[in-house]
């Protein structure tokens, strides 16, 4: 996958969790972004933000956690002495559940398998053509 090809994927994800469904509506992806927000609003208005922990253990989860959040007008923090894996967010459950989470998901799917064949072909191309990993011997 090409970086190219990543951030088509990343633009379809976001646009199937904003609503849009053909080539022309990603036109139209900022007014997407707003009715999310929108609806963020109407749900903090009806449903008390609760103060999620979330614990992403690589600094590429937590980027892409914490851009997508930002996006939604959510300000990811964390408390003096956390672990800079954690991080926390005050959200209503509602969205957190239909909205945010499941979109980072995808796009963290997309995301690592990027990463991965990245990695794969930097160590095949520039290290050692080997890149199995080390056998499993009996102890």
């Amino acid at each position: 996958m090409t970086e190219q090809q990543l951030r088509e994927k990343l633009r379809k994800i976001s646009a199937l969790f904003e609503g849009a469904t053909t080539p022309g509506e990603r036109n139209a992806a900022a007014a997407a972004i707003e009715r999310v927000k929108l609806a963020l609003g109407s749900a903090v208005k009806t449903e008390r933000p609760a103060e999620v922990q979330f614990t992403l253990p690589d600094r590429w989860q937590r980027r892409l956690f914490t851009a997508l959040a930002r996006r939604y007008g959510l300000e990811p923090y964390r408390y003096k002495r956390q672990r800079y894996t954690t991080v926390m967010l005050r959200v209503p459950r509602a969205f957190l559940n239909q909205t945010l989470w499941p979109e980072y998901l995808q796009l963290r799917e997309a995301l690592d398998v990027y990463l991965n064949e990245a990695t794969e072909r930097i160590i095949r191309e520039e290290v050692y053509g080997d890149d199995e990993e080390a056998e499993e011997r009996g102890g």
